[in-house]
């Protein structure tokens, strides 16, 4: 098939501006992995805009000069948590919402909505004065139930909309052979769900990966601080560490970056899910 001139051109303005907005999303991060790169007396220098040499030695300087490895293993254990509770529940309320017929299912989904429309600051005064008085500040659990709280409508949401495009006729069947909502929901649904599940588990996961406000106010140590907060405590009292909070930032954001590249496909899927009638 062969492209007429105007078509040809369309083509190339297109890509030109998908080029534009690739470079412009890009930029943050190519700036913190060169200022990561760059010797420690040339951070406040510019030009050059790239090190005259490489240096490598903020990267280790990242785990020396604080824990570092036990704050990314704190962020690794409560966004693991909230991912699996947020899935668990969430696929169970997102089938019901999906598959089965009940009143008051449209409140629900109201409910649900309107819970993802709260401000985080607006509500963390509450939850703090909760959180002490259950006794649970600089623990994994006052991170983990806060992000569930606001991760959970995303993961309903998600699921809801995908859960709805698998045929009436599969759970029918599954009646049939003696399956209760329950097993046909992880044995029939779920496997066939799988874009929308993991879409809505990658969501999650970034949600609470950089979730910053709550593991501020809700931590008080390195024991439970995660890595948003354990990069933003890095200033001292006389300077501030550019190139190891660049270098933390770089390590930190690769994990995300590869996950998304992994898995970009049944994102993509799960996002759409429901956008087009057959």
């Amino acid at each position: 098939m062969k492209l007429t001139g105007n078509r040809m051109f369309n083509v190339l303005l297109l890509c030109v501006a998908l080029g534009l907005i690739a470079i412009w999303s890009l930029c943050p991060y190519i700036w913190q992995l060169i200022t990561s790169l760059k010797p420690s007396e040339e951070l406040a220098l510019l030009p050059p805009l790239l090190p005259t040499r490489i240096d490598l030695s903020h990267y280790p300087a990242v785990f020396h000069e604080m824990p570092f490895a036990r704050i990314m293993f704190n962020s690794l254990v409560v966004v693991s948590c909230t991912t699996a509770f947020c899935i668990t529940i969430g696929s169970l309320t997102a089938y019901a919402l999906a598959k089965l017929r009940f009143r008051g299912k449209i409140a629900v989904l109201g409910l649900v909505l309107a819970v993802s429309m709260f401000p985080p600051i607006s509500i963390v005064s509450p939850l703090y004065m909760i959180i002490r008085a259950l006794g649970l500040r600089d623990t994994y659990a006052a991170l983990i139930f806060p992000y569930s709280t606001f991760a959970m409508p995303l993961s309903i949401w998600i699921m809801t909309s995908f859960f709805r495009e698998i045929p009436d006729d599969l759970i029918r069947a599954a009646k049939v052979d003696g399956c209760t909502p329950l097993q046909t929901l992880y044995k029939i649904i779920f496997p066939l769900a799988i874009p929308g599940v993991v879409t809505a588990a990658i969501m999650v996961f970034i949600y609470s990966w950089n979730e910053f406000l709550f593991a501020l106010s809700f931590t008080t140590t390195y024991a439970t601080r995660t890595i948003p907060v354990g990069i933003a405590l890095f200033p001292g009292v006389h300077e501030v560490p550019w190139g190891d909070m660049a270098a933390a930032s770089v390590i930190v954001t690769v994990p995300l970056i590869i996950l998304v590249v992994v898995f970009q496909r049944r994102i993509v899927a799960g996002l759409t899910a429901g956008s087009v009638k057959e």
